[in-house]
């Protein structure tokens, strides 16, 4: 029997996210972090809203799966994310020590993986390319969006 709670269906969980995130024209990033096949935390961008740089969906969903479970480790956990965590995120997801990783498209700007995949806790698994073409397509729309708005 295929087990419909994988890999793309949680991404899918976190694109739903990216796509809230569009909605409030906060850059489209999602994230849900899952326990044992259940969404514990839910979240997306909302640097421009809070007027805070550190708002990002990872350390967002970081903070809500925490209190969730009333720990600050992530144990047992995997984070769904659609673009792939910046070197502040990667930092905040090893000292949570959270299971594994899953990103959907590469920051090739950005992303923790230009600097160094050691940014990652030593256990933590982390997988890439996760419904990327999806994951893509809102943040091409996006800034497609924004250089027409500002022209």
């Amino acid at each position: 029997m295929i087990d419909p709670y994988n890999d793309e269906y949680f991404m899918q969980q976190a694109i739903q996210e990216a796509n809230k995130a569009f909605e409030k024209n906060e850059v489209p990033v999602g994230a849900v972090i899952v326990s044992n096949k259940q969404v514990i935390a839910r979240a997306h961008n909302l640097t421009e809203q809070l007027t805070d740089v550190t708002a990002h969906a990872e350390i967002q969903a970081i903070t809500a799966a925490a209190q969730f479970l009333g720990a600050k480790y992530l144990k047992g956990c995997t984070m769904y994310v659609t673009l792939e965590p910046c070197k502040m995120c990667a930092g905040a997801l090893y000292w949570s020590q959270i299971d594994k990783v899953v990103f959907g498209a590469r920051d090739e700007k950005r992303g923790a993986g230009i600097f160094s995949p050691s940014l990652y806790h030593p256990s933590t698994l982390v997988t890439n390319g996760i419904k990327k073409e999806e994951c893509q397509t809102i943040l091409k729309h996006f800034f497609k969006k924004k250089r027409k708005s500002t022209i």
